[in-house]
């Protein structure tokens, strides 16, 4: 479940009134596409609707009918032309629903799957750093590691990720979804490469990164293609992580960095993966 609509069901556990704010069609350009949402309350907000004037007008109309008796709250819809009406630069117009939050209207919000399933191998200073950047995203997250003290406690462990500690962990690389990513990291060199090969020789990966240097990555290639991996399957898999141009080695520019990557990744990396399984080693 996305963050946003995980708020919406506690506050309703926890009968806090509040409106829910949609973005129900965009014209031109606008700052969030159509289904966008936020929640507010007399107290407090969460999401956002692109912010601006715009938002700030959605507050205030949503608190104005929060002000209101209970019951006396009925869905209404709003349309703003951000130039003439907000004094927004965008040029577009957007017209947002209000209505109170409540089963119905939770009822109705699509689940939306998240961007990506990944399977991060390595609990190190780099995978933690990894695992808090992508803590406010919708991804799914398998973190594996056979070292359990490596792991922060539960708590602190975004929702969306599965803590799998085991021995074998390389195992684990069949139980991922096809057109899942991948990212190795681990505390061993030869962990890592039986970990590449084995991630590679899958075929259907969606994004297949090993973190290293120049020479880690030539090192690697070579003995991956002396075990058959094809020059084509070898191509695809990233080495160093990250986007080119972030300079720093600290474990959090380094997250920020590989984070970004895994963002840029085409939508179309499952058709990708699929159609790679013809050239499976």
């Amino acid at each position: 479940m996305d963050r946003l609509r995980q708020t919406a069901l506690d506050w309703l556990r926890c009968r806090q009134r509040a409106v829910l704010v949609e973005v129900l069609q965009v014209q031109g350009s606008a700052p969030r596409e159509a289904g966008t949402r936020m929640l507010v309350s007399a107290v407090q907000c969460a999401g956002t609707i692109g912010g601006g004037h715009l938002e700030l007008k959605a507050i205030e109309s949503a608190r104005e009918q929060l002000r209101r008796p209970d019951g006396a709250m009925a869905a209404w819809q709003a349309h703003y032309p951000l130039g003439p009406a907000l004094g927004q630069c965008c040029g577009g117009a957007v017209t947002l629903e209000f209505r109170v939050l409540d089963a119905q209207a939770l009822a109705r919000w699509p689940s939306v799957p998240p961007r990506f399933h990944l399977q991060l191998y390595g609990a190190g200073h780099v995978g933690r750093a990894i695992v808090q950047a992508l803590a406010p995203l919708n991804v799914s997250v398998d973190w594996i590691d056979e070292r359990e003290d490596e792991f922060p406690p539960a708590e602190l462990i975004p929702a969306h990720t599965r803590r799998v500690c085991v021995d074998a962990v390389e195992a684990e690389v069949d139980q991922a979804p096809p057109g899942a990513f991948y990212l190795v990291l681990t505390h061993r060199h030869d962990l890592d490469l039986l970990l590449t090969q084995t991630i590679a020789r899958r075929g259907d990966f969606g994004y297949l990164g090993l973190i290293g240097s120049a020479t880690k990555r030539a090192r690697f290639w070579r003995r991956m293609a002396a075990q058959g991996l094809s020059e084509d399957l070898l191509a695809r898999i990233t080495c160093p992580i990250g986007v080119p141009g972030i300079e720093g080695k600290e474990p959090e520019v380094i997250a920020v960095a590989v984070v970004a990557q895994l963002l840029q990744q085409p939508a179309c990396a499952l058709v990708d993966a699929a159609r790679a399984l013809e050239a499976r080693v």
